[in-house]
């Protein structure tokens, strides 16, 4: 019973640092209403600038992390002004596209910048275990669950709460009304990607922490595609109860279904859940009931 507790309560702590990466996937789509096929590669530039500022300049942690946040920061900002604010207005085919090219170009820059070899991430975050009765937790999950549930707080207040964030969700609706009530278009998708690009280096430094990484950690952000579809792609709360049953749906599946199956039921389990949800309410549990065809 110790055991299955364990699987159950790892799960839903890996579930809740998926649901920080899609929270990146949700505040895009709730401004600029695309869906960012590059967001994984953005996750692998966030790690490498860590690693870059770390493990070759030397710098201390405390540097390190601000300095990488502020770089995905800018990364994000960098995006928006020069590739994606030439298409406000345009048809979400063009943003589509446009983001699929991305993840390619992004992906060619850091093989050319860090190489395809292993490198090791260092460890920002203790590595020591946290034991809870029987349980033993990874402490760097116990931290990025913590911190997922505080920044979705924060981030569902600003969206409810604020006049930008209003005006965020306002610019999703439709740019071209938008921008008839006075509402800046620009400044509001750029905000979205600052922040989106910030979100995916947090999940990285917590994710990657103490392990080997190379340019196809970009997976990370694929892996928290299931969750980001599951909760729909307008609802920061819902991402967070999202990661929560991907995560413990996960842990249920190795528990159970792996040693049957001589292991791999979990890691592709998160798909089954996102096909058998976009089959039955394709705008997710708790998505804005709107499709729109591209």
């Amino acid at each position: 019973m110790a055991s299955l507790l364990g699987y159950v309560v790892n799960g839903a702590l890996a579930g809740l640092l998926y649901a920080l990466i899609a929270m990146s996937f949700v505040i895009i789509y709730r401004s600029a209403r695309v869906f960012n096929f590059a967001q994984g590669e953005i996750v692998v530039v966030g790690a490498f600038v860590v690693w870059t500022f770390m493990s070759v300049l030397d710098f201390p942690w405390w540097v390190s992390v601000p300095l990488a946040l502020g770089a995905s920061l800018l990364l994000g900002l960098f995006i928006e002004r020069l590739i994606l604010r030439p298409l406000v207005g345009e048809e979400l085919f063009a943003f589509v596209m446009v983001t699929i090219g991305l993840l390619i170009f992004i992906r060619g820059v850091v093989l050319v910048a860090w190489g395809p070899e292993v490198r090791f991430f260092p460890a920002v975050l203790p590595l020591a275990a946290i034991k809870v009765g029987p349980l033993v937790l990874d402490r760097a999950l116990v931290l990025g669950g913590a911190a997922t549930l505080v920044l979705a707080a924060i981030t569902s207040w600003f969206f409810n709460r604020t006049q930008a964030g209003l005006e965020m969700t306002a610019v999703a609706e439709n740019h071209q009304i938008a921008l008839s009530l006075g509402i800046s278009v620009k400044r509001s998708i750029a905000i979205a990607w600052g922040v989106s690009g910030v979100l995916s280096t947090l999940a990285a430094i917590i994710f990657l922490n103490g392990k080997g990484m190379t340019f196809l950690a970009s997976d990370i952000g694929f892996a928290a595609l299931p969750v980001a579809l599951l909760a729909g792609l307008e609802s920061i709360g819902g991402v967070v109860l999202g990661g929560l049953i991907v995560g413990i749906a996960v842990g249920l599946a190795a528990y159970f279904l792996d040693p049957i199956f001589q292991g791999g039921v979990a890691s592709v389990f998160p798909f089954v859940i996102m096909v058998i949800i976009l089959l039955i309410r394709p705008s997710g549990l708790f998505g804005w009931k709107t499709i729109e065809r591209i």
